[in-house]
């Protein structure tokens, strides 16, 4: 049942965050700018999120950690009814990030809280089970959400967001237990992880692996009416597929981090590269288009569980600050994505660019990953030879 709350705030939050991609046209053409000025709505949330994340973990850490989580959520409530009401887009930037505020710290709590309330030997589940409320947004809240904007207006998706945060603090209120014996966290003591270069590396490996995918995804809505063809009308429901590869993906991911970690991770990252490729070529086809980003979401969001639980098996003695700044972390890529996919359609180089550069992006996340497996490898080589000697 814990989980089960979990999941459905973090529906909520992956609602407001993702379903802005899908009303780009609307909201640029209502708030008179262009359409890669309305993309940096996506990367002001994220921002928001980065720099949310450590002030509010600060902020938050002696509270009870349920506790702490319904303050976030009144956050999430503040900043969605704010986007909703918003008079131009100057006003819709600030609430974008006054919701983004909350995100990293309540995944970042959430994931902590999670792996606490299952048996071990599966925390990467729970924390699965967690972000499958997120996946969840891609596959309903996002879909709808479009179809929502697209039939009554933007700022009536954020209004029903709006609801979904009154839900989700009802059902974390009455669904989560308090955990008196959970410590709060000593914030001398997770910020030293930081020094720690494999942490540092798991936080890089989010950033690159994750800010690949949303070099594409921010412009998916004018990537599949402009190239593919789709339209207006179809669009939330490549999307909705979209949401059910993204779901598959997160529950793959979970047991795969079970299992192997680091050449799992590796290995779902070289596929997320090779599809961003094979998209830059089937987005000008429908129907090679949809099947890829069915296989795309897939692939991305089977990325998530194991990055999630690579920073807080790397941070044991500091997990709850190297977890939320690992949700920072994955929204830090969102906005390089957002930017980069943004200056690729600026330069006039084509949409089959933005997929180019997500691939590239990504490539440099799995670079960044063989290089951590490969410290890894090297340090258990040395203390085994260390054993061995004494």
């Amino acid at each position: 049942m814990a989980l089960l709350a979990l999941s459905v705030a973090a529906f909520a939050i992956g609602t407001t965050e993702f379903v802005i991609m899908g009303l780009l046209p609307e909201v640029a053409s209502d708030l008179h700018v262009s359409i890669p000025s309305a993309g940096l709505l996506v990367s002001g949330y994220a921002l928001g999120v980065a720099a949310g994340a450590p002030l509010l973990a600060a902020l938050t850490a002696r509270m009870e950690r349920r506790n702490a989580l319904l303050l976030l959520l009144g956050l999430f409530i503040l900043g969605n009814t704010l986007c909703a009401v918003a008079p131009n887009y100057g006003v819709l930037m600030v609430a974008r990030v006054v919701a983004a505020f909350c995100h990293g710290s309540f995944f970042g709590i959430g994931a902590v809280v999670a792996s606490h309330v299952v048996p071990r030997g599966q925390a990467a589940r729970a924390i699965a089970l967690m972000f499958t409320g997120l996946t969840l947004a891609n596959v309903l809240g996002v879909p709808f959400g479009t179809f929502l904007g697209q039939w009554a207006g933007w700022r009536s998706t954020f209004a029903a967001v709006t609801g979904l945060g009154l839900v989700a603090a009802i059902a974390v209120w009455r669904l989560v237990p308090a955990l008196p014996d959970l410590p709060s966290p000593h914030m001398k003591r997770e910020l030293g992880v930081l020094r720690q270069p494999q942490v540092l590396l798991a936080l890089l490996m989010t950033v690159l692996g994750f800010g690949g995918v949303f070099t594409v995804f921010t412009y998916i809505a004018p990537i599949l009416q402009q190239a593919s063809h789709v339209s207006v009308g179809a669009t939330g429901w490549v999307l909705i597929l979209f949401g059910v590869g993204t779901t598959v993906g997160n529950m793959l991911g979970g047991r795969l981090a079970d299992w192997r970690l680091m050449p799992s991770l590796m290995g779902v990252l070289a596929v997320l590269v090779l599809i961003m490729l094979v998209f830059a070529w089937s987005m000008h086809n429908t129907i090679a288009a949809v099947v890829t980003v069915f296989v795309w979401g897939v692939a991305a969001f089977a990325t998530v569980p194991p990055l999630q639980m690579r920073v807080v098996q790397q941070a044991s003695e500091g997990p709850h600050l190297a977890s939320t700044l690992n949700i920072a972390a994955f929204n830090l890529g969102n906005a390089i994505g957002a930017f980069i996919g943004g200056a690729m359609i600026d330069m006039h180089l084509g949409l089959s660019s933005v997929s180019i550069a997500g691939a590239v992006v990504a490539l440099f996340g799995l670079l960044v990953t063989a290089i951590s497996a490969a410290l890894e490898r090297r340090r258990v080589t040395r203390l085994v030879t260390c054993a061995a000697s004494a």
